[in-house]
């Protein structure tokens, strides 16, 4: 492991440390059966550029609209289904297929599948689970594995799966399939999505483990609160020209001690875990609220500790309702102490941060309590 550049840039002195608990995606185990993924990573160009739909390729991103819209058809007294909640199943199970091929039609290739499922041991799985398709989902005939962005069982498939594309064959490796036969599933005989206990149980119907519906439901939390308008109607002068700075970025890659005062720039090498931004042009945290700000003229520190001596300082023990549009949030390993710091955000209000997260992710709008550690925010303006 390479060490990173020690005291330079730090814009998350220590992200990767604390990565490790709050951050990274466990491997899941879809809907019974543990699945593990090897997904390549995220080609940038394939995504929509909205928020932190960003991370989700256009075409994954259609395939849940679409089937949020269609699940009504095949349940009825269904209530509540939102692309979100199939985006944040879809994250957890497959990183949005990301790493794959989808066709026009659909087709994700090649084709997502988990371990085998033999009680072997591999990838966590300790149950035998025989074949129920002949191969004809999963690829073999010596038992089971979990299939497509969304892991499905092939004998889970058999009761949820759906047609969504028209081509008259429901198939788990096909996107729009895959996304209706999800909601199908979540809906159950009619639950109603809306509400949180009811979403909660559909989940751990997924997939029983109380971890996992832990996770995605933060997931679905995130891209629901990206999919909303930050609306800036009520925001003006110098506070409205800096978060609107930070929300053009939106989409930019995440890129470790990249971005200044002019713009987005090639960062450095390297995170804790060895992730380098020497080639990788965009913004890191820091990077970004300096870009923003210098909109203004007001010249930022480039660290996140540092950037939290500047201004009037807001103390997490007041919460974020104390956070108005503009202000700085932070988020430090040691709540208290700032030297820990190792995250800045911009707030827009509503809960709501222009975010530059994290190694493989983009510039979008997050909800504050998407990272942890909340150790209040400054007023600058």
């Amino acid at each position: 492991m390479r060490r990173r550049r020690p005291g330079r840039w730090g814009c998350v002195i220590v992200l990767l440390l604390f990565t490790a608990v709050c951050c990274a995606a466990p491997v899941s185990n879809a809907i019974s059966a543990y699945v593990a993924l090897h997904t390549a990573r995220q080609d940038t160009a394939q995504t929509a550029e909205s928020g932190s739909v960003s991370d989700i390729p256009a075409r994954m991103l259609a395939a849940y609209k679409k089937a949020a819209t269609l699940v009504r058809r095949h349940v009825p007294d269904c209530r509540g289904m939102r692309w979100p909640i199939l985006a944040g199943i879809a994250k957890v199970e497959s990183h949005h297929a990301t790493g794959r091929t989808i066709t026009t039609s659909g087709d994700i290739r090649p084709r997502i599948y988990g371990v085998l499922l033999n009680g072997s041991g591999a990838g966590g799985n300790t149950t035998v689970f025989p074949d129920t398709d002949k191969g004809r989902w999963d690829g073999t005939d010596t038992g089971e594995r979990a299939v497509g962005p969304f892991q499905f069982l092939p004998s889970t498939w058999d009761g949820a799966g759906r047609d969504a594309n028209g081509d008259k064959k429901a198939d788990p490796h096909n996107a729009d399939d895959a996304a209706l036969g999800a909601a199908v599933y979540l809906c159950g005989g009619g639950r109603d999505l809306t509400q949180r206990g009811q979403l909660k149980a559909a989940l751990f119907q997924y997939n029983r483990s109380s971890a996992y519906v832990a996770n995605v439901l933060g997931r679905i939390d995130q891209y629901t609160a990206a999919a909303k308008d930050p609306g800036l109607k009520n925001v003006t002068g110098k506070v409205r020209t800096v978060i609107e700075a930070a929300l053009s970025q939106r989409g930019v890659p995440y890129s470790w001690g990249g971005g200044n005062a002019t713009g987005r720039s090639y960062g450095i090498c390297c995170t804790p875990s060895g992730k380098s931004g020497a080639h990788i042009k965009g913004f890191d945290c820091s990077g970004l609220t300096t870009y923003a700000y210098a909109k203004v003229g007001v010249q930022l520190p480039r660290t996140a500790a540092a950037q939290a001596g500047v201004g009037r300082r807001i103390p997490a023990g007041l919460g974020t309702g104390a956070l108005e549009p503009g202000d700085l949030v932070f988020f430090a390993y040691a709540p208290g102490r700032d030297s820990t710091i190792y995250h800045v955000g911009i707030y827009v209000g509503s809960g709501q941060m222009v975010n530059a997260p994290r190694p493989d992710t983009v510039v979008r709008v997050d909800t504050v309590d998407a990272m942890s550690g909340y150790a209040g925010g400054a007023r600058l303006l």
